[in-house]
């Protein structure tokens, strides 16, 4: 996106800076890249984020401000309110994270600790002209949520942040400064974020230039060129990886005693993004875990074959976008002395498609659309 803007502005860009995760910089003529932590936020982070507040808020009337944003925002600019420490908010992302919440629930949290998400950088960059063009990596494709909204009106309020912590279980294991804070901001001690029908969005454009469609109907034309029957199944999977997975496989053995929902060669395609409740030290990611659940599932089902990746090129915290899982799977990890529900009880998935030689490691695609999953049943399945 940084590069685009570039070729096409030329000489009217004065000054940018753009914050990526590790691996993802490349080089540029004038904009700045600095690398940062992600899902959990870090110190470069940070100074990142301050140089982006300082930047927003140099510009006046007479200036025109270019976001460039995708998901994966929220964690690489941390920019914690007074009173809250780095630390703090690496925490609350932590639990959250591990205790399976979902973007949604996730962002809600994290831009009523910010003095930049909840369309606080429109209020920073005022009066000047803003315009947010953005890669969705959130169903439903909503401008508060995709890198938790720093250019849109916020939907959500303080006790929607309290609520979620609650929902967890999570309010009395949160730093006391995040849960002090918080509990502020539901009294009506501190101002909420901004919202509409706020005055200062009046002189912001946002909009959507790429979503996880665009992955699908490439998936779509892809499979149909290569013979497959191909149909979409949902472009909104969510919910636990697990349970996903259930649904998924019952399709594959419909297709294969009955050609229900489509005939074999089939391909049935799914976007979205699942979630994960750890409870142990595994190494993995929701494709990874996805995968693995529906291994156990297609167990001898030698015409079937499950793929789950992330279009961004990682999965969870691994250097792995995802995983292949085929009918073969759990016999070929036997043969190695693996145990594949002992694996996925402990979340490890990534230890045991690593030793498989079944990981897709497609590095840093630059991009971040949502997951991308698909069910292949060839066309010598029993019908």
């Amino acid at each position: 996106m940084a590069h685009s803007a570039e070729e096409i502005l030329g000489d009217a860009v004065s000054d940018g800076l753009v914050v990526v995760k590790d691996g993802y910089r490349s080089p540029s003529q004038i904009i700045r890249q600095v690398e940062a932590g992600h899902p959990i936020p870090d110190a470069r982070g940070q100074k990142a984020a301050e140089e982006i507040i300082a930047l927003a808020e140099s510009a006046t009337a007479d200036d025109f401000v270019l976001c460039l944003l995708s998901g994966g925002g929220s964690a690489l600019l941390p920019a914690p309110i007074t009173g809250i420490s780095l630390a703090d908010k690496q925490s609350v992302t932590q639990l959250l994270l591990t205790a399976g919440a979902t973007i949604y629930e996730l962002n809600t949290v994290r831009k009523h600790l910010s003095r930049l998400k909840g369309g606080q950088l429109a209020r920073l960059a005022s009066p000047a002209r803003v315009v947010a063009l953005i890669l969705s990596d959130v169903i439903g494709d909503r401008l508060d949520v995709i890198a938790s909204g720093p250019t849109a009106p916020d939907n959500s309020t303080y006790a929607d942040a309290w609520s979620v912590l609650d929902r967890f279980g999570l309010l009395e294991k949160i730093p006391r400064s995040v849960r002090s804070h918080l509990a502020r901001g539901v009294g009506g001690e501190i101002s909420d974020s901004p919202k509409r029908p706020d005055p200062l969005f009046e002189n912001v454009t946002n909009l959507i230039v790429g979503n996880n469609r665009l992955v699908i109907e490439a998936t779509l034309r892809a499979a149909q060129s290569l013979g497959f029957t191909a149909q979409l199944l949902t472009a909104e999977l969510q919910g636990d990886a697990r349970e996903a997975a259930k649904n998924f496989t019952f399709m594959a053995k419909g297709i294969r005693q009955s050609g229900v929902p489509v005939k074999p060669p089939a391909c049935l395609i799914a976007g979205g993004e699942t979630t994960v409740m750890v409870k142990g030290s595994g190494r993995g990611g929701r494709c990874q875990e996805f995968c693995l659940a529906s291994a156990l599932a297609i167990d001898g089902l030698s015409d079937c074959v499950i793929f789950a990746a992330g279009t961004d090129g990682t999965d969870g915290p691994t250097d792995a976008a995802g995983a292949i899982a085929d009918g073969t799977t759990i016999a070929r990890g036997r043969s190695k002395g693996l145990s594949a529900k002992k694996f996925l009880e402990h979340h490890d998935s990534y230890n045991f498609f690593s030793q498989l030689g079944d990981l897709v490691k497609t590095g840093p695609t630059k991009t971040n659309l949502l997951d991308l999953y698909l069910l292949l049943v060839a066309k010598t399945a029993a019908t």
